[in-house]
């Protein structure tokens, strides 16, 4: 490897000072940690439920107990707001907690009586080392995701994170550590991208999940699947939010604006393109702008702070470029739209109006805190449009009609999730993942913990 390729240094995206340095594992050494998570497996198959419940809801009173010491480690290397490391925290606790209790009924062995009077038995048997790869925008949540599934399953986990949140995943580790999960059973991977394919190409590896892009996704599952291995894609996406002729304006706009910069705009189902019909567009546009362009910028661990720095610069600089490209193609801005002189990689809430088809902002998915303005007829010109995108994760509908809004949520809205009059993340108990090429598979609600399990069928007489 070249100089360039040896190691890396993370960044604060506040201060654009060095953190730490990290070298790369070589190829053998990474591979040599696959064996021995594969090792670890083998044991820790053989666990009962239950002592694998305990572990999990011990991962979670640790996470409790380093819960200040983390949010600080996440604010630092990648800049989301400090109240939000918080909240982010509290919601792996809860996939923690939940996933102990689920996992005692996703995992029981059933029985069953078969059509000869034989006796049926269906074992949900862990199948080995799963290799997450996982981004920077939510350092810890991204991580519990599929790690916690997982080893409720009883299968070993490899996790390679995004590199500038490096730290936050060798925390993670040692999270784990003290909780008591046995030494090997979770590992973290500083690897390469070269490296990273002789991972999935490894016969101790059994199945791969990711969280990133449709073009990441795509490269993974054809890794993947030219060595026959299941994987788990939760990919990019351009969410639509719908304000219908009947909405409430005021908790539209309110919602939609903190729809839009949680996290400083970096998140997957993120409300990203507000599709209005033409009754209440220009109350929507002027309250949902005010709002907009009344959020501070300014450091993220200050409880003053609206909006935290983009975690890294080149991400700003491809983030302004579509904002540039859209209005080059008849966008226009309505606030924002300029990086600010100062230090850190600020980029400010940000409104476009005239979105139109083959821009950037009305096709793309804009990693940050710039929102795509649409005027749709009516309501159903409104569905077409939130359905006319190649993502399919989640979006949201406002309208005082609740049982027309669920209607349109069940039987049109062409997407994994949708939110009904508000804004949400992820919840622990429902499941979680999209359609399109925003992914395949699922995660949360039960339906993660067996997804990579072999569902084994046993007969007898």
């Amino acid at each position: 490897m070249s100089k360039t390729e040896t190691g890396f240094d993370t960044i604060n995206p506040t201060t654009e000072d060095k953190i730490v340095h990290y070298d790369y594992m070589s190829e053998r050494t990474a591979l040599l940690a696959v064996e021995d998570c594969h090792k670890a497996f083998e044991n820790w198959k053989l666990t009962t439920l239950e002592e694998r419940a305990e572990i999990i809801k011990s991962v979670g009173k640790t996470l409790k107990k380093n819960k200040d010491s983390y949010a600080q480690l996440m604010t630092q290397e990648m800049g989301k707001l400090l109240k939000q490391s918080h909240q982010e925290i509290e919601l792996c606790i809860g996939i923690c907690n939940y996933t102990a209790s689920e996992g005692l009924k996703q995992l029981q062995e059933e029985h069953r009586t078969l059509q000869d009077g034989g006796k049926g038995t269906i074992i949900y048997s862990p199948i080995g080392v799963i290799y997450g790869i996982q981004p920077w925008n939510f350092p810890l949540y991204q991580a519990i995701r599929y790690s916690i599934a997982n080893i409720m399953a009883g299968n070993g986990v490899l996790l390679k994170h995004a590199k500038n949140v490096t730290g936050s995943a060798l925390k993670l580790s040692e999270i784990f550590e003290e909780a008591g999960l046995p030494k090997d059973v979770f590992k973290v991977l500083i690897i390469n991208h070269d490296v990273s394919d002789k991972i999935i190409e490894s016969n101790f590896v059994r199945g791969v999940t990711l969280t990133g892009s449709s073009d990441a996704g795509r490269y993974v599952a054809k890794k993947s699947a030219e060595v026959l291995k299941k994987t788990v894609l939760e990919l990019g996406s351009n969410d639509a939010y719908l304000v219908l002729d009947d909405a409430d304006v005021d908790l539209a706009a309110k919602t939609c604006a903190k729809g839009r910069l949680y996290n400083n705009g970096q998140t997957c189902v993120a409300a990203k393109r507000f599709i209005v019909v033409d009754a209440v567009y220009e109350e929507f546009k002027e309250k949902f702008v005010d709002t907009m362009k009344a959020m501070k910028m300014g450091n993220p661990t200050e409880e003053a702070a609206d909006l935290g720095p983009i975690a890294r610069k080149d991400l700003r600089e491809e983030l302004h470029q579509k904002v540039l490209d859209s209005v080059a193609k008849g966008a226009t801005i309505l606030c924002g739209g300029e990086i600010p002189d100062m230090t850190g990689f600020y980029y400010p809430s940000t409104v476009i109006g005239d979105v139109k088809p083959n821009q950037p902002a009305y096709e793309e998915e804009l990693f940050g805190p710039v929102a795509s303005l649409i005027k749709a007829k009516d309501n159903e010109d409104a569905m077409r449009i939130a359905n006319d995108s190649k993502f399919g994760l989640g979006g949201g509908i406002f309208s005082r009609d609740e049982d027309r809004a669920m209607e349109l949520a069940k039987n049109h809205f062409d997407t994994g999730m949708v939110n009904i009059n508000s804004f949400g993340l992820a919840h622990p108990n429902m499941p979680f993942g999209g359609v399109k090429e925003s992914g395949y598979g699922r995660e949360h609600g039960g339906f993660g913990i067996r997804e990579f399990v072999n569902v084994k069928s046993i007969t007898r007489s």
